[in-house]
């Protein structure tokens, strides 16, 4: 714009002066600059130019020179000039620019020359046009003069009546109009007494009719007025329309819906209806949510003079504190769910009237609406539960919940888990992001529970005394509180047949607790699925009744009296003699009677321990149940209870002896051993839960100084050991019975971890029996003793002995007295027949095998020697019938064997030897 202000100055300046001014020099720059142009100009036109040329150059002139008539081609020529001045650049524009003229001006001429004949014919019809308007002004002149001619024929009266007639015709019609009017002035009252009784659809087709009236009236300035004042109250309307349309997002009520529709349907505003509902629903789930967590902000403050009002959501939620996090995620859920219900209502209503709509109403517009409010309210389904999820997302993430007691943690799974199954029913939405929220805080919550729990059950076996537990003979763990949730389910499916009316009743709710009809149609009417059951579930009742058999501390049954007549009298009997012998009939009696007595009394043998281990059992599968993501993570450590569990009884009552593990079967051997390097903290290594790589263990516990395992009068704590390992062997039974339950819970992919637990574990545990029990076999009898008294024997006699050797008797009276203290624990601690037949099954199997000790011992022996032996070896055997229910005498054949040996040949010794071969990977050698 400078350049060219100049450039202008410049030329008027020039033009200004004389060519022949004194002030500048006889030849000029721009002199010589004009009179090139000149000459190039002249040259120019004296050029011939041939057609195609001139069509090229016109076609080459810019738009911009024929669009307005006020375009200065000068001054946007000028524009054009560069900042930099290039004279040859100049001179060639203004060059092209004089060509173009030139070929426009020769265009031009062109079409005149084209279009003279044209132009002298239509001079001509302009002549004669003028002639035709000479001749109509004539003739105008002469319509005039007969106009007033006529006038003075016409009498004044007679037209004044036709006036007057007309007048009144008009007069009436004014009448006619202003009863409209005053009808149309007093309708806003009637308006507004419509809309006080929300007969929306009667106001608006009211409105709709007076607008129409108003419109045939228009001339008229006082309805001008009332037009305008109509639009704003149909305005008025509309809005009260959408307040009301808001409402219903929290209360769903069908006739005043159906009102809304209609109104809206007058309008012809059906499908904003819609877009403005979707709206209403997100700002009701945010104002919901905000409202409620800032009235348990607000709660918490007390008397605070923060204003939390301009707090946003997530901030809120992070001051919620631990004691109101519960109640206020309850009452979020419930209002969610109120929102969610009317929306889910809203879409019932549409497809029942939609299609009844359609069939009566066929019609391409009415159809396509219907399609667009069909889209609307399906895409709406999952948008709303995206607003829900991530309002209880942002809720739970705010909060830490590892300081919850397991309990309340539990109950917010629970609440969002149906809040889950509620969103899944609602969208078939799977709630990945609330999923992840809650996987966060289990995993986290969970870890840290876990821990703890560990660390209490070493608290509890540290502290066990391991004395029995006096449970009902029909205890399940189903009557445990922490297994409630698994009654409903396992009565319906296996204890309550299919035609009984606790099985219709049972069936009206799923396992979950969620209606068989689904949430939405189950509290369709009333109800909230988010409200607390005021239904009282049954007390937990296990225990034992408190009346005891004199003070023994275990309760009473009904044979125990059979006992308690015999039991002084059969201990009397047995230690009649110095011998040893009793008539073999009363024996066997007394055997038999007790026998039965205890396998009669049916008392479940566990511990308190072990009855803490199945609570933990019931709460982590109410983890699994809850929370599917991290199930496998909590079966896992619900394994670990039980490796715990069976290591402490392995150490405390096995271990402690420091026999042999050869003692163990290669699969126990194994299940110990991976149990020691996986789970076990030990004592080399570092403290527990300070070093990453054993934050998982947790240290051996160490056995009660309360219990006494050296008592030989007790038979080396043999009440505890019974106890503790038929504790396990229940404790891995209930596991079994869970184990259909927990396939449910983890994935198909993790379904062999729990199979190959089962069978490498729990079916491992009840093999620990043996070794437990063989320690006492071991030391309640005095082998040595009898080995010793068997050294004394002279075996090379050369008379056949009719009398057995007297280390037989004191053999037999070890056994009796063993016999005697077994019935005395048993008193205190019922012995199952299981145990009492292990024990037995020790005992002769260390009694046959000293037998093999003392024969091998012997320097000299002859034949008359081994008629003595097999004496002796009968005697014993007579009389061991008596004591115990074994039909099978263990190890009978290779002790008749091992003496039958000494009369073979040398060769076949060997061979006999060679095949058999004391095996002692089941039992340790006295």
């Amino acid at each position: 714009m400078d350049i060219t202000k100049k450039i202008k100055s410049f030329v008027a300046r020039q033009g200004s002066r004389s060519p022949c001014s004194p002030v500048e020099p006889l030849v000029s720059r721009d002199f010589v600059i004009e009179t090139a142009v000149v000459k190039e100009k002249d040259d120019y036109r004296e050029s011939t130019i041939n057609p195609q040329a001139e069509a090229e150059i016109l076609q080459s002139i810019e738009e911009v020179y024929f669009n307005d008539d006020t375009f200065d081609a000068c001054d946007y020529q000028l524009k054009k000039i560069p900042a930099e001045l290039d004279l040859n650049q100049i001179i060639r524009d203004k060059e092209y620019l004089q060509k173009q003229q030139y070929v426009v001006s020769k265009k031009v001429s062109d079409l005149i020359l084209q279009n003279q004949t044209a132009y002298t014919q239509e001079l001509h019809r302009v002549t004669e046009l003028q002639k035709n308007l000479e001749q109509a002004g004539v003739i105008c002149s002469q319509g005039r003069s007969h106009l007033a001619r006529a006038r003075k024929d016409f009498t004044t009266a007679s037209l004044g009546i036709l006036a007057s007639f007309r007048k009144r015709e008009r007069l009436l019609g004014l009448l006619k109009f202003l009863h409209s009017i005053k009808t149309m002035q007093e309708t806003d009252v009637r308006l507004r007494e419509l809309l006080e009784e929300e007969d929306y659809p009667g106001a608006i087709q009211l409105c709709l009719e007076c607008q129409k009236a108003a419109i045939q009236f228009r001339h008229y300035k006082c309805i001008s007025e009332l037009s305008s004042k109509l639009q704003d109250t149909l305005e008025m309307m509309e809005e009260k329309l959408d307040v009301a349309l808001s409402k219903v997002c929290t209360n769903f009520n069908t006739t005043h819906y159906e009102k809304l529709q209609a109104a809206y349907r007058l309008l012809g505003k059906t499908q904003t209806a819609m877009d403005q509902l979707l709206m209403h629903f997100a700002s009701a789930i945010h104002n919901k949510a905000f409202t409620l967590v800032l009235g348990y902000v607000e709660l918490c403050a007390g008397g605070s003079a923060t204003k939390f009002q301009k707090h946003h959501y997530s901030e809120l939620a992070k001051l919620i504190t631990v004691e109101t996090f519960t109640p206020c995620l309850k009452d979020l859920c419930k209002a969610l769910w109120e929102v969610m219900h009317s929306y889910w209502c809203i879409v019932e209503w549409h497809e029942d009237h939609d299609s009844q709509s359609s069939q009566v109403n066929a019609g391409t517009e009415v159809n396509l609406t219907h399609q667009y409010v069909r889209q609307k309210l399906e895409h709406g389904l999952l948008r709303i539960w995206q607003d829900v999820q991530q309002k209880v997302k942002t809720y739970i993430l705010a909060s830490d919940l590892s300081s919850f007691k397991f309990d309340e943690f539990i109950h917010i799974l629970d609440l969002v888990r149906r809040l889950i199954d509620i969103g899944e029913e609602f969208c078939n939405s799977k709630s990945e992001d609330l999923q992840e929220s809650l996987r966060k805080q289990s995993v986290n919550y969970f870890r840290n529970y876990h821990r703890g729990c560990m660390e209490e059950l070493r608290m509890f076996l540290e502290n066990e005394s391991w004395a029995l537990c006096p449970v009902r003979p029909n205890f399940s763990i189903l009557q445990l509180q922490e297994f409630r949730f698994l009654r409903h389910n396992h009565s319906r499916s296996i204890l309550t047949p299919p035609s009984s009316p606790a099985h219709s009743k049972t069936e009206s709710t799923s396992f979950s607790g969620r209606p068989r009809e689904g949430y939405f149609q189950g509290y369709r009417y009333q109800g909230n699925p988010f409200e607390e059951k005021t239904e009282e579930e049954d007390k937990e009742d296990v225990l034992a009744p408190s009346t005891t058999d004199e003070g023994d501390g275990q309760p009473l049954s009904d044979t125990d009296s059979e006992d308690e007549d015999v039991a002084d009298e059969l201990k009397k009997e047995y230690v009649d003699e110095k011998t040893g012998d009793t008539p073999n009939n009363r024996q066997q009696r007394t055997t038999r009677k007790t026998s039965t007595s205890s396998r009669r009394r049916q008392i479940l043998i566990l511990t308190n321990t072990t009855l803490n281990v199945l609570r933990l059992f019931g709460k982590y599968m109410q983890m699994m149940n809850l929370l599917k993501p991290i199930a496998f993570d909590v079966l896992i450590c619900m394994s670990q209870l039980f490796d715990y569990y069976m290591f402490s009884v392995y150490t405390f009552f096995y271990r402690e002896m420091d026999f042999s593990e050869n003692a163990l079967s290669n699969k126990l051997r194994t299940t110990l051993k991976r149990i020691r390097e996986n789970l076990i903290l030990a004592e080399s290594e570092s403290d527990f839960g300070t070093d990453t790589r054993n934050k998982d263990k947790v240290p051996a516990p160490v056995l009660s100084t309360m219990v006494d395992l050296k008592s030989i009068e007790q038979l080396y704590g043999l009440a505890e050991r019974v106890t503790a390992a038929e504790s396990l062997v229940f404790l891995a039974n209930q596991f079994e019975f869970l184990h259909p339950h927990l396939e449910t819970f983890i994935p198909s992919s993790k379904k062999a971890f729990l199979q190959q637990f089962c069978s490498q574990t729990i079916l491992t545990a009840p093999e620990l029996r043996r070794p437990i029990y063989m320690t006492v076999a071991a030391r309640g009898v005095d082998y040595n003793q009898v080995l010793m008294l068997m050294n004394c024997v002279k075996w090379d006699v050369h008379d056949i002995m009719s009398q057995h050797s007297y280390y037989v008797d004191i053999l037999l009276r070890e056994l009796q007295v063993f016999s005697m203290r077994l019935l005395e624990v048993n008193k205190k601690t019922p012995i199952p027949k299981e145990a009492s037949d292990i024990l037995w099954e020790h005992c002769i199997r260390l009694a046959n095998r000293t037998f093999i000790e003392g024969f091998s011992q012997s320097k000299k022996c002859t034949n008359e020697g081994r008629a003595l032996m097999q004496l002796d070896y009968q005697q014993f055997l007579t009389k061991v019938e008596g004591l115990t229910d074994l039909r099978l005498v263990p190890e009978r054949e290779l002790v008749e064997g091992y003496i039958k040996a000494f009369y073979l040949l040398e060769p076949a010794l060997e061979q006999w030897i060679r095949s058999h071969r004391i095996c002692t990977t089941d039992d340790t050698s006295t």
